[in-house]
């Protein structure tokens, strides 16, 4: 990237922006790394109990796929709400639907209660919670990068991914150390409070968002709309206008969408299911992987602003394939130094490049008027068709493979070489303060200061 004068400290606005974000990505991050390990060592037992061991995990890891089902249609509702109406609104809406959803999760009683109504609650819950979910990511992604300093946008955009550092930490913490008491009580009511704490992220949220303001160029561009044409633009018109980058930006998130369900969820049913290792010790693993994920994070972040968002992506997809299978042998040896070390080879150092780039690159990739728009469908997308049901893939593979995990490993390089090709396929703005556009806005064609196409990296 060429050389930008950037501000030495962030205003009061730009601090709130990052931390009403990142709030909001915890509790995404939160609310999924969440049911994602209780869909691994809980709800089998307790939703699908009256199924064999194996269609237990298999119903469980099925209705987390159903979650993300919803996500993209949540991804384009809330995108074009936040594209038209503002991020922020876009931003407390969704907060306050995924806690609510997450919340009930935690209420449902058992199977042995309610019969099938219990699994028939926990996907109507977990589809609600896909869908507001669906509109998290392209909200605060879009408002944090927007208003980040020129020169610094990845290092700030990071932050959310910092904030699903600490949900890893506090989910992960919350089931391990739950799960080190009585087995009974855990499965009866323990996990419940994780879920129910759910509600107590949503008020906090609410409260570091309510004071959010749109950025200058969101504001701008919404002006010169309406100047132009008396209306504001559609959207999802304005992301296929020019489909490339829609299409592209799916096939960007499908790398980053699987690598910590491959390795933390779908890892964590490998140790306990098919290992007979208990589930604390992933749960603690997962706890390790996040807290280094909040430093990780914004590290990939202030790298891809010195060497671009591109760089960095294909490092991330390249390194994560690469230590997929020495993670799953790590995991195989029973000892849990080496299965944390794995936890940490096959996410943190990798993975978490990935995550921390993406959501800044996808901003980088749409213009203004529909740019929340074009990001939930890259990010909601890629997430339901790679990280949606990566965890039952693997279920899958490693069950047709008579419980070895190399088709897990070949599955896992196939998505990130798919990952590399869109990656320099796609358009992405420089980081500079006369980017200008990537388009030209279709209302505003006649007027010469908006014509400017800028060089991707």
């Amino acid at each position: 990237m060429t050389g930008a004068s950037t501000p030495t400290g962030l205003t009061s606005k730009q601090k709130r922006t990052v931390a009403g974000g990142s709030i909001g990505t915890l509790m995404e991050y939160y609310d999924y790394y969440l049911y994602g390990l209780a869909s691994a060592a809980v709800f089998p037992a307790v939703f699908f109990s009256t199924n064999d061991p194996i269609m237990a995990q298999l119903s469980s890891f099925a209705t987390f796929a159903v979650g993300f089902l919803l996500r993209p249609v949540g991804g384009i509702v809330w995108g074009i709400v936040g594209d038209r109406v503002g991020r922020k609104a876009v931003l407390m809406i969704t907060v306050v639907g995924m806690g609510i959803a997450t919340t009930g999760i935690g209420l449902i009683p058992p199977d042995y209660m309610i019969g099938a109504t219990a699994p028939i609650l926990l996907i109507v819950f977990r589809m609600f919670q896909g869908f507001f979910v669906g509109g998290e990511m392209g909200g605060a992604a879009t408002m944090v990068v927007e208003n980040a300093p020129v020169g610094k946008k990845g290092f700030y955009g990071a932050f959310l991914i910092s904030g699903a550092g600490i949900a890893n930490v506090v989910s992960g913490g919350f089931m391990a150390a739950l799960g080190l008491g009585e087995g009974s009580w855990f499965l009866e009511w323990g996990w419940r409070i994780p879920f129910v704490f759910s509600a107590v992220l949503a008020i906090i949220a609410i409260v570091l968002r309510h004071k959010l303001e749109e950025s200058d160029e969101f504001i701008e561009t919404q002006n010169l709309q309406i100047a132009s044409a008396g209306k504001k633009a559609n959207p999802l018109i304005e992301v296929f206008r020019h489909p490339k980058n829609a299409i592209m930006g799916i096939l960007i998130g499908l790398p980053q969408s699987i690598a910590g369900y491959v390795v933390l969820t779908y890892g964590l049913s490998f140790m306990v299911s098919g290992q007979g290792l208990p589930a604390w010790m992933g749960f603690a693993g997962t706890m390790i992987v996040g807290i280094l994920q909040i430093f990780v994070a914004p590290l990939w972040g202030a790298i891809s602003d010195r060497i671009g968002r591109r760089t960095v992506y294909i490092i991330g997809c390249l390194g994560f394939a690469a230590m997929v299978y020495p993670t799953f042998m790590l995991f195989t040896t029973g000892n849990m130094w080496l299965i944390w070390l794995g936890q940490i080879l096959g996410f943190v150092v990798f993975g978490v490049a990935m995550q921390a780039t993406l959501s800044t690159m996808l901003v980088e990739m749409f213009d203004a008027e529909a740019r929340t728009t074009g990001v939930n469908i890259g990010y909601q997308f890629s997430n339901t068709l790679g990280g949606g049901f990566a965890p039952l893939i693997c279920t899958a593979l490693v069950a047709a493979a008579g419980g070895a995990f190399w088709p897990v490993v070949i599955y896992s390089a196939v998505i990130a070489v798919v990952g590399v090709i869109a990656t320099l396929l796609a358009s992405v703005r420089p980081d500079t303060e006369d980017a200008g556009r990537l388009h030209v806005l279709a209302a505003t064609q006649n007027i010469p200061t908006v014509k400017k196409k800028v060089t991707s990296r």
